[in-house]
């Protein structure tokens, strides 16, 4: 479990809500001073709905697979594989499991599937109703909306 309070989290990390990630897995020995992480973590995230900046929990499930290297050898250096203190006697995989939620993390949640988020012209939130602004068009498209009316 990697609680909320832990201080591997950033000050802009998108933390876990309620009680943590909860990670399963297994360790395994992947070579001399290699060792492969496979397992899952779990967590909810609140984050703000895309749409109309409202906060939304979202609920995180992901599998992961973490490759850990001491440092010193040659592949510990490649940017997919955590680096091992040398020397070290444990194995502290909570800067790993961040960088795996940080990953997983939907980058643009909803609130619901249906929000129609704020008003481009005046800002009001159309999700409590409609706002008096006149619709608009892209004018990017008035070549189109051309060559249609004249095959009209």
């Amino acid at each position: 479990m990697l609680d909320t309070s832990d201080p591997v989290w950033e000050a802009d990390d998108t933390r876990p809500a309620g009680a943590g990630v909860h990670v399963t897995g297994r360790l395994s020995a992947a070579g001399h001073g290699r060792f492969y992480l496979s397992g899952r973590l779990e967590g909810a995230a609140v984050t703000e709905c895309r749409r109309c900046l409202s906060e939304v929990t979202v609920a995180v499930s992901e599998d992961v697979h973490m490759l850990f290297a001491e440092s010193g050898l040659d592949d510990a250096d490649e940017q997919d594989v955590f680096p091992i203190p040398a020397g070290a006697r444990e194995l502290d995989i909570r800067p790993a499991v961040r960088e795996e939620w940080l990953l997983a993390v939907p980058a643009f949640a909803l609130c619901r599937e249906d929000c129609l988020g704020f008003c481009a012209t005046c800002g009001a939130d159309r999700n409590t109703g409609a706002c008096t602004c006149a619709p608009t068009t892209d004018p990017r498209w008035a070549g189109l909306r051309d060559l249609r009316g004249s095959d009209a």
